[in-house]
């Protein structure tokens, strides 16, 4: 691809891109097509907006298109904006202008589901936060290398460092500069340490993540999580040794408290939560208010975390079956099920694949919070078979999440599919559908 290409930035890609088609007369593929015309090839350009016309260069090439850089902006978009906060590491959107962000990432989410899924629906209204569009994030995976610590430059594995990020709730960045200044006025109590992940709830959390091969005395350890309890962390979870032989070595307190209203919801320092709390606990009423009368009902949540669905959807139901492979998440919901009293509640220790569906039918519901993978083929045969009345999936991949409702759909209709914009000024698209049996 010659340099200073100018382009027509055209529909969004998932990732952050926009799609620019390289005249013929500019790229001449060695591939023609039928009639001696030359091919043009694809560029995904990185920092445009659809419309703008840019003038771009190549910074990777693949066998079939481009990955570009926008070198000139020639036609600005009108919702090209000045960033907020000047560059913001991870913040690949940040020069859109919010609304348009969330039409991006719909348009996007609707591609995928017409392209991948074969579903030409009509997204339901997105569930977005515009005055949490900065400032959102209750836990943030901080690097640490060469005495920096932060997250990695983008397409690169060298940190920038960092003392703040407009992305992080308040709390978060001040043990974050608490840690960077530590870092650097004693870079010998951090020896052998690779990650630091900081979560917010009742206070500061941290979670120490060690260098295996690291030759450190337990007493380092020691030192460590009491200058971070110093710096007002309520409590530190240090894992050390190798992956098989991992060892957690715990300081002050042992679970971080967030409100889910009407619950009390704890998890451990090393347990997933949802990071963008505020619009997570917006996403957690939808589903309930999209599944009432939930009366004498069967509910099975896949993926279960703490019982971040589970437990106030079991405010509804009848009873509700929890199944998670993580032992510290199971943990944490057995936990919760005895502060807040629940009792229709079962956690069930097991992968989502390998749990006995057929032991529950029937069922009414089923809740699917899958990884990026998505569904398993054989967990989708399992669905099917238990055939429940209705399934809510949470998505955080439209690609997968395209793909498992299209092998859904001949057993089910699509009631309603809906962005849920968890992660502003990035380019990530999380989603929620609920499907309802067809018989």
């Amino acid at each position: 691809m010659p340099e200073n290409v100018v382009l027509v930035a055209g529909p969004p890609a998932y990732g952050g891109y926009t799609i620019g088609r390289i005249p013929a007369e500019v790229e001449r593929s060695d591939e023609e097509q039928p009639g001696g015309e030359p091919r043009s090839k694809v560029a995904l350009i990185r920092g445009a907006i659809p419309g703008e016309l840019v003038e771009v260069s190549a910074i990777e090439e693949k066998k079939d298109y481009y990955i570009a850089q926008v070198d000139r902006i020639i036609e600005p978009s009108p919702y090209r904006v000045r960033p907020k906060y000047g560059y913001c590491t991870g913040c690949q959107l940040e020069y859109i202008a919010y609304d348009k962000q969330v039409e991006i990432k719909q348009d996007v989410l609707a591609d995928a589901l017409r392209r991948i899924g074969g579903l030409n629906i009509v997204l339901d209204e997105p569930l977005a936060l515009k005055e949490s569009a900065w400032h959102y994030r209750y836990r943030a995976q901080f690097k640490l290398q060469d005495g920096k610590i932060g997250f990695f430059k983008e397409r690169t594995n060298e940190v920038t460092d960092m003392e703040y990020s407009p992305l992080l709730i308040e709390p978060i960045n001040i043990g974050l500069k608490r840690t960077h200044d530590a870092l650097h006025k004693q870079p010998k109590l951090f020896e052998g340490v690779t990650e630091i992940h900081i979560a917010y709830g009742d206070g500061l959390f941290a979670t120490i993540k060690t260098n295996p091969a690291a030759d450190v005395p337990n007493r380092h350890w020691d030192e460590l999580a009491h200058a971070m309890i110093n710096y007002d962390f309520r409590g530190i979870l240090i894992e050390t040794g190798t992956r098989n032989q991992r060892k957690s070595l715990a300081f002050g307190e042992e679970f971080l408290v967030l409100k889910l209203d009407p619950i009390t919801y704890t998890v451990s320092p090393n347990s997933f939560f949802q990071s963008n709390w505020l619009l997570n606990q917006k996403l957690v009423a939808l589903i309930r208010e999209k599944l009432r009368p939930l009366h004498v009902r069967r509910v099975l949540d896949l993926y279960s975390g703490a019982g971040n669905f589970a437990l106030p959807v079991a405010l509804d139901a009848g009873y509700v079956v929890a199944v998670e492979e993580n032992p510290v998440a199971v943990k944490d919901g057995l936990r919760n099920l005895s502060i807040n009293k629940i009792e229709n509640v079962e956690f069930v220790r097991s992968s989502a694949e390998d749990f006995d569906i057929e032991g529950l039918i029937p069922l009414d519901v089923v809740l699917l919070d899958p990884p990026r993978a998505g569904v398993s083929p054989t967990l989708i045969d399992g669905l099917i078979e238990a055939s429940p009345q209705r399934i809510v999936y949470v998505s955080c991949n439209p690609s997968t999440f395209a793909r498992d409702l299209k092998k859904l759909i001949a057993n089910y209709e699509v009631e309603s599919v809906r962005l849920v914009d968890f992660f502003p000024q990035t380019y990530h698209i999380e989603a929620v559908g609920f499907l309802n049996r067809r018989w």
